[in-house]
């Protein structure tokens, strides 16, 4: 939308309407002492050419993490997104207005949306996806009040080893009162706790008193846990399901969808609840946003998910259309009686994710992961063996590990960036980061990295040569 400004001449007519001689008289009412009464200290105008080269000088100052090698992670990945995205989003029948509330000029975007929700219902065995929330920590807050509404209770128990950026997000929701949050060490697979519950039988019950005697006394509302978590470890969770749901608890899993191609989806563990950030599908890193929250859940929970829907029916004459269903737009403005005060979503970058989901399909997708997969643990061994690095764990994982460098972190990662490589993430670094089991001066030399499938095998080599030469 481009900017037009008023001219002097309109700006005199507007005034001599208004019965003023001067803009600074429509501040009358505002108490003196609260204007600011100096000029503006703007730099002189600049031509259209002049402004382009100063522009590109500023953006000369940018280091492009494309033009590095990444192996780094934490939420936001380095995937290759195919030209068949890029070239989809540009295509003028998804042009639409902001908002889709009249389905006769949105077609495009809710047929999009409809099938980005098919997909995701796909990949998690939910029976039914909203169109997308603003990021995976939002749609974790937002299932988290969605379960309090759900089991009118107000008690929320989330594992530490979710994103701490997540578990702050959680927090800040529950300062309106509206839920309390407690965090129990009972999933810290960081530490070894997991590694007990995978026996099969009735004992390993036993095995899990904190997180049993968190939901005894029926007050929790859902436990949230990350699979895999923020290290990138798989977790057992069928019995943390188990003794969720005996409890009268709902489970709320947040997932990595990309790995969804190789894993069993969250409702085969008893999942009542499922979101993501879709950012692994289509999305490029982009400065670290914007992301794209996925929400799926069951059937019988629908009528309190957050958020838009779109459903297919059928117009007068008898053609399919697609329409927002289930939910109007004065719902969600309904302040403390709306299920959400989003009824938004990330349209484009949902339609991003559905344009890649169906160009590489599920074979695709399930090549990708193993790709992903094979290449991290391949870089893993090979870090372990220049012994700059050692294991702080030994637990099944996907394309993102921790490990601990023998020495400074921070220096250690500004030495690679050097020599073009993002060296994986200081756990330390991570805004909110702390963990049951994990004392602060582990966790400053704890180095999370990723390996997704853009990574060549000689550049993991000489990742690791050169680590070691420092």
């Amino acid at each position: 939308m481009r900017q037009i400004p008023v001219t002097c001449e309109q700006r005199e007519a507007m005034l001599r309407a208004l019965g003023l001689s001067a803009t600074e008289e429509l501040f009358a009412d505002v108490p003196p002492a609260a204007r600011i009464d100096r000029p503006l200290d703007l730099p002189t105008g600049l031509s259209e050419m002049e402004l382009v080269g100063h522009l590109r000088g500023l953006t000369d100052a940018n280091a492009p993490a494309t033009e590095l090698v990444s192996f780094a992670g934490a939420g936001c990945y380095d995937h290759y997104v195919p030209a068949i995205v890029d070239h989809v989003l540009r295509k003028p029948e998804f042009f639409t207005a902001y908002t889709p509330y009249q389905p006769e000029v949105s077609q495009g975007t809710l047929q999009a949306t409809y099938e980005f929700q098919t997909m995701i219902c796909e990949l998690t065995g939910m029976d039914v996806a909203n169109a997308s929330m603003y990021d995976g920590a939002t749609a974790l807050a937002e299932a988290a009040q969605m379960a309090c509404r759900i089991t009118g209770r107000h008690a929320l128990v989330c594992a530490p080893t979710v994103h701490p950026e997540w578990r702050r997000t959680l927090l800040t929701y529950a300062e309106a009162g509206t839920a309390e949050v407690s965090r129990s060490p009972a999933t810290d697979v960081a530490t070894g706790t997991m590694q007990v519950l995978g026996q099969e039988d009735e004992s390993r019950k036993e095995d899990h008193p904190s997180l049993a005697s968190v939901l005894s006394d029926e007050r929790a509302a859902a436990v949230l846990v990350a699979q895999p978590n923020f290290f990138g470890n798989f977790e057992d969770l069928s019995l943390i399901a188990e003794l969720t749901h005996e409890a009268g608890a709902l489970l709320v899993v947040a997932v990595n969808p990309l790995l969804l191609g190789v894993l069993e989806p969250p409702s085969a563990y008893g999942a009542d609840i499922v979101v993501g950030d879709g950012q692994p599908l289509g999305i490029p890193m982009s400065f670290g946003g914007p992301g794209l929250g996925f929400f799926a859940c069951r059937k019988e929970h629908l009528r309190q998910m957050p958020g838009r829907l779109v459903g297919r029916s059928r117009d007068v004459d008898g053609n399919e259309a697609f329409v927002l269903t289930l939910s109007t737009r004065e719902q969600h403005i309904r302040r403390e009686k709306a299920t959400s005060n989003i009824c938004s979503n990330q349209a484009l970058c949902s339609l991003a994710a559905g344009v890649y989901l169906a160009a590489v399909g599920s074979e695709g997708l399930s090549a990708i992961a193993r790709a992903c997969i094979a290449k991290a643990h391949y870089l893993r061994e090979r870090l372990l063996e220049t012994g700059r690095f050692g294991a702080p764990w030994e637990t099944p994982f996907g394309y993102e590990f921790a490990l601990i460098y023998d020495g400074d972190v921070v220096e250690m990662r500004s030495a690679m960036l050097e020599r073009g490589f993002l060296a994986g993430v200081c756990a330390g670094e991570v805004e909110g980061g702390s963990f049951a089991g994990i004392g602060a001066e582990m966790l400053e030399s704890l180095v999370l990295l990723a390996v997704t499938e853009r990574r060549t095998r000689a550049e993991m080599d000489l990742f690791a040569e050169e680590v070691a030469s420092l």
